[in-house]
């Protein structure tokens, strides 16, 4: 056997393992996350199309239903991971800045102080603070509508890096 025998069975060896390996989840690191409140409203059901004719609201669960708000912080270079949730997260950055990135498009889109996003259920996503080391901490506030039996840590589902994305 030659060196150019030994070193492609070696290559292929290598290439089958990266195939065969589930690839791990991304885990965040410089994330908190903080409850403010947690509500139970049993089934909902709100219809305010009689309230005003520039606006309506239409929302319904089959089931019972909690909504919750935390404040989300983020350390500078600090990531949240890959990952989804089982409900909408309506994120609204109240202090720095951050890079959203989804699945979908794999395109950075940077937030500031003010603006808001809604990552969808089950959509893989990350959010990255971009501040350089010592820079600010970015903060966030998410105000999520959940199963009841969603609780803790179930509303995060880790997920690896997406294949579309690099």
């Amino acid at each position: 056997m030659n060196i150019r025998t030994i070193t492609k069975a070696a290559a292929g060896t290598a290439l089958a393992a990266a195939f065969l390996t589930p690839a791990a989840a991304t885990p965040p690191s410089g994330l908190g996350i903080f409850n403010i409140v947690n509500g139970h409203f049993g089934t909902l059901q709100v219809n305010s199309d009689k309230a005003e004719d520039k606006w309506d609201l239409f929302l319904k669960t089959k089931g019972d239903s909690d909504i919750g708000a935390q404040r989300i912080t983020l350390e500078p270079q600090g990531t949240s991971g890959w990952h989804s949730h089982p409900a909408p997260i309506f994120l609204t950055v109240t202090k720095g800045s951050i890079e959203y990135t989804d699945s979908l498009l794999c395109t950075p889109q940077t937030l500031t102080a003010g603006q808001s996003i809604i990552e969808p259920a089950y959509r893989v996503n990350t959010i990255v603070n971009p501040a350089s080391a010592g820079g600010e901490v970015a903060e966030m506030i998410g105000i999520v509508i959940k199963p009841t039996s969603v609780i803790g840590p179930a509303l995060r589902i880790d997920a690896q890096v997406p294949n579309n994305c690099d």
